[in-house]
Order: C-alpha cells, then structure tokens, then sequence
C-alpha cells in the first residue's frame, strides 16, 4: 500500500508494512505499560485522512484508522511483531475457505454484528461494499478486489452497473467470491479496507468521506476536514464478537494542521493533555533532543517495512529510454537523499525495491556507486549512448513537506552535473497519492513509497509493475511499465502454490524489474516518535508503517 500521508503527524513515519519493530520505552512505566478504559487519546498530526471512504483510502496513516470505525472479513493481528501481521478473523468467522482449486474463496459471518445504526451487518452489505471498488470515481484504493475477482470489463461498481454475479450472496451469512484464477492467500486479500461493509444502496459521491457508517468500536462525532476529527465509541459495536480490537479510550480526538516542528516541541514538554498524545516521527532536528532519560522512557523506535522510491514515468520521453533511466539510477546521491530525511537515525539506504523485511527478498545493489554517493561518469555515459549528452529537462512531483521537499532537492541537485535540470512540482499531502495516481496528471517522475498490504511478495511487485493493472485513477504502477517479461514472470508466479517458493521468485523479479530501472530505490525508513507520559498500550505495529496501533493504545490513567 501507499506510504503514509500522515507522515510527520500522526501514526506512521511514512508508509505501512512488514517491517521488524523494536521500541524502547517499553518498560512497566513506559508506553508499553498496560492501558484502563475510558480517558481521551490526543492525537497531534500535520496532514488530514486522505479518505473516510474505505474504497477511497490506501495509505499507511488512514489504514490505521479504518480499523477504529471499520470492519472487514479479515484483519491483521493486534500486536508487535510477527504476530501483528498475522491474519486474523474479523467480521467473519474464519479466514475463508477454498473450493475449485481456490478460484472460489466462501465466509461466513459471525453472529451479533451490527452497524452503528443498529442495523445487522449481512453478506448483502458487505457485497455491496466490495463492488463498490470497481466504481471509477470511488475505487481508487486497495487494488486487489478488481485485480482478483472476476467480473466484466464493462462494470462500474453497483451505483452504474448494478449487481456483480461472480459475488453470491446464498443467504445472510455467506458470501462467496469467484476469482479470474487461483489466490492461494485470498484470506489475506479479504482484509484491505474494500471488502468493508456498506449497507446496500449507500455510500455514494462523497458520503462516506463526510460521514463513515462504523461497523467498528468508534464512530464519527465531529469532523472539520483539515482542521480535526473526533470518534466516540459506537455502542453497536459488541466487544465479544471482535478479538482484536481493545478500543481503550472513550474519545479519539485528532488536531490536524500543525507545523511539525510545533508538534515535537509540545510532545518534548508534554504538558496538559499533550500527556495523553501521540504523534508521527519527529523531525531530524529533534532526534538530538531525545537523550534525557526521561525522554528516553516515553520514545519509540523500529525500522518500518516500506520501500520510499523515486518513480520514473516509463511513458514520458526521454524517460522511455531504459539507459536514461539507468543513468538516473546511477547518478542519484543517495547519502545526500538520507541527509535531507533525517540522516541515519531516520532511515537507511534502499537499493532494491523490496525492503529488507520482505520473506525471500535477495540483497543486491544493481546501480552500486562508492559510499552511495552516484556514479556520475557511468552515468554521462549512458545518457551519452543515448544521445543526451547536453542533458534534459524534467519535472519530480513531491509532497508539501519539509522532508520531502528536502529530498527533491537532493535529487535536483545529484542530477545537476548531468545538465539535467529537475523542476520541482509541490502538491499538497492530503491530495498528493490521488494525484500522481491519476494518470493524466502524472509528471516525468515522483517521489513516493510502498509497504506491503500483508507480509508477502505477492503484494509488493505486482501492484507497483504488472502493466495490465494501469488503470486512469488510483494507479499504484507509477512508472507506468508495462512489459511483457515482467508480466509473464508475474503471471508465472501467482501460479505457485507455495508461498514461500512464491516469495523466493518475486525476490528474482525485483533484479529483473531493476534492469528496467522504472524506479530508484532510496531509502528503507524508520519510525522515531515520541509519546506522552500517559500513553500505555502501545506497540508499533509492523503491519501500518511500523505506527503505533490504534487498536491497542490508550491512558495508562483515564482519570488523569
């Protein structure tokens, strides 16, 4: 999935995924100490949710928060570590089962489920949920419904198009999916946030980003896009048919908007009710700061289990050419581009597109350069067999943050004795994945990230490089490639049946897809934060960006 947008705010250095958390501050007095009931968690961010709307969001940050107000058949574990990114059920009552040589994956729904409205939740609601993903305008999140279940070329999600006959429905409590061919982990697959329940005939336009149906333990109270958002809990919600969330708190408050220096400063005081806060990574300038003691006892540190990248539109000239492409790969300072993110404490160098978190995934460096600092002499040789020797112009979209426009420039710089010039184009964070997913607006090249949706090759490869997949809106392959090879190989792959050989072969495919060089690895992120004294229950999770789980968090005194 997409890297965080709350990336210097709220839950998650900058993306999601499998990544290996180690905290500190997790000690009986720490934010690992054990949280009451009741009591209002802060939560202190620069950037707003990109989506209310399950079929909308994908993103490390609001995935996180989807699983306060939603359910889904599946989830993942609440819990560091392994056991975090292990699937779980949810609304269902186990994690599916397999018929036709697993072209065809059945669930059952759990008793006592219900909507905030006192509705029961049924097979219906969450069909129509699901069909819901192929609307053009709304499924722009989670990919994996379309790219496996069968259906039409022509169907547009159940407000055009109406019912989508490879979903069945045989009564209240079933639900039955056709795929286009073998998954053998659709168990998996039924997590992502499209397989949410909507009551049938809702959810269309902007409802849902305005005003979320819970299905979950909180619903929406207040929401003011841009400025705050308030969930009290929903008491709809039976804590007897959901093993996984622990729904600590009363009332979740969200501040949105701050500068992020402003939040590191108040989270380094931690005074009033900042005690009872949580925020994202801090910034670079901060990490010196974090060395007393008692800032020690309230920090919490891991590598998270996404890849940042710069994506290179395969389909722009002279960007089609793969030796430009190449040089690119080569010239990239990629010391500088770590400095601007924070320097060591903050992330490490990324030279392959799976993160060193990924099962299977092979160590290799296929641009090597001394000290990561950019081979620029290999690379004036490539763009001179291309016939670019007096270089060109190009323009990098990123995100309006410090950070990221920071390493724009590391970029714009390392390309300079190349006589490349990069123009930067600054989107706004809570629009950004939607943009640079939109097809038509998409520049030469953009910098973004990708964490696997649960911990398997599977899920990082095809999304970001399966060229069948490019789709107008909501496109996760920025690059736009689209080559035979790649998808043959992919093809070949998603017909294995065991995972672990599975995973092996996508390790071979990222060298394959590397000497295409459609993207430049750049860094392997870690999350740093701080919390306030009052937190307890917290653990980063290895599933939303290496963030701390909100399913689990919560005052270690509510009546404090």
């Amino acid at each position: 999935m997409l890297v965080g947008l709350v990336a210097t705010a709220a839950l998650t250095l900058s993306a999601c995924g499998g990544g290996t958390s180690g905290t500190s501050g997790q000690t009986a007095a720490g934010p690992g100490a054990k949280a009451e009931q009741g009591g209002t968690l802060q939560v202190l961010a620069n950037a707003a949710f990109s989506h209310l709307d399950p079929a909308r969001g994908f993103d490390g940050g609001v995935n996180n928060f989807y699983r306060l107000i939603y359910r889904t058949l599946t989830t993942q574990g609440a819990a560091p570590g392994a056991e975090g990114t292990k699937i779980v059920p949810d609304l269902a009552t186990d994690t599916g089962k397999p018929s036709d040589g697993g072209k065809t994956w059945t669930f059952t729904l759990k008793d006592g489920v219900f909507f905030e409205t006192g509705a029961p939740i049924t097979s219906a609601d969450v069909k129509w949920g699901v069909e819901r993903a192929w609307d053009p305008e709304l499924g722009i999140g989670s990919p994996y419904a379309k790219q496996l279940i069968e259906a039409p070329a022509s169907y547009q999600g159940p407000y055009k198009s109406g019912d989508l006959a490879t979903i069945s429905t045989p009564d209240a409590k079933t639900i039955v999916f056709h795929l286009k061919k073998p998954f053998a982990d659709f168990g998996s697959v039924v997590a992502q946030n499209t397989f949410t329940p909507v009551p049938k005939g809702q959810g269309a336009g902007n409802q849902l980003d305005s005003k979320p149906i819970s299905s979950g333990p909180y619903e929406l109270a207040d929401y003011k896009p841009g400025a705050s958002l308030k969930l009290v809990r929903n008491d709809k919600w039976d804590k007897k048919t959901d093993n996984v969330r622990t729904a600590n708190p009363d009332v979740f408050q969200w501040t949105f908007g701050l500068d992020p220096a402003t939040i590191d400063e108040r989270m380094l005081a931690g005074q009033g009710t900042d005690a009872d806060a949580i925020a994202g990574t801090v910034q670079a300038a901060t990490v010196a700061r974090m060395q007393t003691p008692q800032l020690k006892q309230r920090t919490m540190t891991g590598i998270n289990g996404c890849t940042t990248y710069m994506g290179l539109n395969t389909t722009k000239k002279p960007l089609d050419n793969v030796k430009v492409r190449q040089a690119i790969n080569l010239a990239i300072n990629k010391q500088t581009v770590r400095d601007a993110d924070g320097g060591s404490a903050l992330a490490e160098i990324g030279n392959t597109i799976q993160p060193p978190t990924i099962t299977g995934r092979v160590d290799y460096d296929p641009y090597p350069s001394q000290d990561n600092k950019g081979d620029i002499d290999g690379a004036r040789k490539l763009l001179t067999e291309a016939g670019l020797a007096n270089g060109f112009t190009m323009t990098l979209d990123t995100r309006a943050q410090p950070k990221m426009q920071a390493m724009a420039v590391a970029i714009q710089q390392a390309l300079e004795p190349l006589k490349v010039t990069v123009k930067i184009n600054t989107i706004d964070t809570a629009t950004y994945y939607e943009v640079i997913g939109t097809t038509s607006q998409q520049h030469d090249a953009a910098i973004t990230g990708w964490c696997p949706d649960w911990p398997s090759g599977a899920t990082f490869l095809p999304p970001l490089f399966d060229g069948r997949n490019i789709t107008p809106k909501g496109n996760t392959n920025l690059s736009q490639l689209n080559d035979p090879g790649v998808n043959a190989k992919i093809d070949e792959i998603s017909k294995l049946t065991d995972v672990n050989a599975a995973n092996a072969a996508y390790g071979e495919l990222d060298k394959q897809i590397m000497a295409l060089a459609p993207v430049v690895p750049l860094l392997y992120e870690k999350v740093l934060m701080l919390v306030g004294s009052n937190i307890g229950g917290a653990y980063l999770h290895d599933g939303f960006s290496g963030g701390i789980d909100l399913v689990s968090v919560g005052l270690k005194d509510a009546g404090k």
